[in-house]
Formats: structure tokens, C-alpha cells, sequence
């Protein structure tokens, strides 16, 4: 239900593919629906997928597929992806099991999803075992300065940004059917997403037991910054329109923000500007939006791992962070990408439409600072990657003999 959760999967796994070539990849993953699993087989058909994990049994596994219980026999280390959090139960099963290694690559550590507070919090069992890891990376300096501060056994803790930035996938094809049915031709539009404070899992997941204070609470913050965040970027697309009579495609990273864009952005835009605008009726997979972002002319967005998607095609975007996301946001400047993360909370919709206006009107400009990021997230995965061979025995994976994640 999040395009950009889905990202780290394939970002991972491209990166195993390419530079630990002799490395084969057991998926255990968290849950695999609405097309994923049939996405990322098409892209890396040597994958197998864990059959009967706890939280998601496989459907319709292939014959290879193994169970957990094979997969725990099999695999020499197991390898956390990218994420808000550790799921810190599967790691302590692994190693109960197995006690063989386990690292994180690309992790935000120490700050709770929707937390506000500045101080990291670590768990008793979330810090053991953090401190028994073969390596961490965490995704930004700000969880890397909180687990340095941690003082760890661990020999390996160093920042290395979200697998994201590593991500190949497309579906041109879909893409080019979206656009055309849209009415938007190739860098004559720009992409736009609108994100509340909490993301509502008590309305994405209807059957999950939920606690009524919590979401009480939950949903008393989102009231109480929606209409001012809503105002600012609906006061972007109203500027990018006028200044540039290029048209806007207001498009989800997540499930409920279908709805979220018709309702809280076009439906309140002034009568000038809504013939400039239209929006994606309907949830996306993760290739087709890439596809789409890499003829946009940049992106917009509230959530983090759409503008993350767009720089892995090229192309320039602006994160408009909110207080209550993760520290994941500090990714950015650590890539030099500082001034294209925007605080909403102390940033005016003037200031914002004139920054993303003044990217459009230095273009070639952006998209070499753009470029240059990824090229040095590129440059840490390398370094990274060396340190997993390192931990299963070799300082170069050999093509002779196969190793297993």
C-alpha cells in the first residue's frame, strides 16, 4: 500500500544482483500483495520468496520457494533491508536458530514512526540486538550519530543511504497509457502528493485491532494540520500553474491518498487552475510510478521516497517534510540535496512555489545536483556491500562458489 516501502525491496535487490554476482537472494518478506510479488519476478527472476513467513503466507509460491525453516538452513547471512525500524522478532528468530550473522543495511534507528520528540528511543531488545549485529547502516547521520551514541559491540556502524537510490524498475509501457489517457506529454507536467501527519492504518487496515484512544488521538493531529498543509501545496500548484501554464498530476504514494488528492487539493483550487490539473484515479505500482516521474518535469511531494524515485531517473523533486515523519529527511543533505528538503512547518506555500520555480527556471542546473547524489549514494551501497562479503567470508564474492542470502 506504499509505493515507496516497496522500493526498498527491488533497490536491495538490484544491488546484490550487480555487485555480489556469486550472491543468491532469499526474499523474506513482510507481505507481498497487489502485484508486487509478479513485479519483482519480472525483474529478478532468480528470486525466490520465503513461502509460509509469519506475517504472510505465499499464495501461489513457485516450486523453488522455500519455506522459512529451509530458508534459515540455507542462507549463510541475513541481511535487514532498508526502513523506519528493525523487525527486531525476526532478527532474534534468525539467530536463535541459526546463530549465524545479520546486519542492517539503510535503516532509520531511535525515532518512533509519528514521534515528534528529538531524543532517541531504543528498546531494551531493539539495543541488544543492534549490539550482536555483524554491521549497521543506517540511512541518514541523524540515527548514526543516536547508535554511535549507543556505544556498541557492533564493528561495522556507518550511514549508507535507503536502497531506494539504488532502484531500476520501469513499465514504460504503463506509464506512456497513464499519460496519454491523462492528457500530459513529456516534461510539460509536474507530479504533486499530498500526505496527512499519520498515515490512517486504522482505515487501510479495517480488520487490524486497533486501540480507539490511539487513533482518537492520531486523528485530532492530522485535523489539526491538514488545512494548513493542504493550503501550502495547493498554493504551489496554483503558482506552478500560472507561471508556467504547465499542467499538474496530483498522484498517491500510498493507498488513501487516492481520495486524499481530489478531496483536500483539486477540489478546492481555484476555477483558473483545475483545468491545468488532473489526478490518478487509482493506486500505482512502484514501475509504473517511476516511469511516470521520469517524464515529469520534477516532482512535489509530501511523502519522502517519491522525490527518492524520481532522482533514480533523473529528474529533480522537492520533499516537503513534516514534523511527525521520521528522520529519514536528513538522507538529503547527507547527499547534498539539503535545499530540496523543505520544512513545512516553517516554510510559507511563497517560499515553496518560488524554490521549486527557481529549479524549473535552473534546470540543467538541478539536474546535475540530482545526479551527483545519486552518484555518491551509489559510492556508499559499494562500500557497504564490501563489508557483507567481508562478514560471509571473502573480501570478493566468488562466481565459483555461491553464497545465500
Amino acid at each position: 500500500m506504499n509505493i515507496g516501502d516497496i522500493a526498498h525491496t527491488p533497490g536491495m535487490l538490484r544491488l546484490l544482483e550487480e555487485h555480489l554476482p556469486g550472491v543468491s537472494v532469499i526474499l523474506w518478506a513482510n507481505e507481498l500483495n497487489r502485484g508486487v510479488d509478479a513485479m519483482l519476478r519480472r525483474r529478478f527472476p532468480s528470486l525466490r520468496v520465503v513461502r509460509d513467513a509469519p506475517r504472510w503466507h505465499n499464495p501461489q509460491p513457485q516450486s523453488d520457494d522455500p519455506t522459512l525453516a529451509e530458508a534459515m538452513q540455507e542462507a549463510d547471512l541475513l541481511l535487514h533491508g532498508s526502513g523506519s525500524g528493525v523487525q527486531t522478532g525476526d532478527m532474534d528468530l534468525w539467530s536463535r536458530h541459526t546463530g549465524k550473522p545479520y546486519g542492517l543495511l539503510g535503516v532509520t534507528l531511535g525515532c518512533p514512526i509519528g514521534s515528534t520528540h528529538p531524543e532517541p528511543v531504543f528498546g531494551a531488545n531493539t539495543k541488544r540486538m543492534l549490539n550482536n549485529a555483524a554491521f549497521i547502516f543506517t540511512r541518514e547521520t541523524t540515527s548514526l550519530t543516536a547508535v554511535r551514541n549507543l556505544h556498541l559491540d557492533c564493528p561495522h556502524i556507518d550511514f549508507v543511504p535507503d536502497a531506494t537510490f539504488a532502484l531500476d524498475l520501469a513499465d514504460e509501457h504503463m506509464a506512456q497509457t497513464t499519460l496519454n489517457s491523462l492528457g500530459l506529454e513529456p516534461e510539460r507536467f509536474i507530479c504533486a502528493i499530498p500526505r496527512l501527519r499519520l498515515t490512517p492504518y486504522w482505515e487501510i487496515y479495517p480488520d487490524r485491532p486497533v486501540d480507539p484512544e490511539v487513533v482518537a488521538r492520531k486523528q485530532a493531529i492530522n485535523a489539526a494540520h491538514r488545512d494548513v498543509d493542504f493550503a501550502k501545496l495547493r498554493h504551489v500548484v496554483t503558482a506552478w500553474v500560472r507561471a508556467t501554464r504547465l499542467k499538474v498530476l496530483l498522484c498517491p504514494e500510498m493507498t488513501y491518498q487516492v481520495e486524499l488528492a481530489r478531496r483536500a487539493i483539486y477540489n478546492l483550487l481555484p476555477s483558473d487552475v483545475k483545468p491545468h490539473v488532473v489526478c490518478l484515479d487509482r493506486y500505482w505500482l512502484t514501475d509504473e510510478a517511476v516511469s511516470v516521474y521520469r517524464q515529469a518535469r520534477m516532482v512535489v511531494s509530501m511523502e519522502c521516497h517519491s522525490p527518492i524515485l524520481a532522482a533514480t531517473v533523473g529528474r529533480s523533486a522537492m520533499y516537503l517534510r513534516q514534523s511527525t515523519d521520521t528522520w529519514k529527511g536528513q538522507m538529503f543533505p547527507d547527499l547534498g540535496l539539503g535545499d530540496r528538503l523543505i520544512q513545512l512547518d516553517t516554510t510559507e506555500g511563497d517560499e515553496i512555489a518560488t524554490r521549486l520555480l527557481q529549479m524549473h527556471n535552473h534546470y540543467p542546473e538541478a539536474i546535475t545536483q540530482t545526479s551527483a547524489a545519486v552518484k555518491t549514494a551509489t559510492g556508499l551501497f559499494l562500500r557497504a556491500l564490501q563489508v557483507i562479503a567481508t562478514t560471509m567470508g571473502s573480501n570478493h564474492v566468488s562466481t565459483n562458489q555461491t553464497s545465500k542470502i
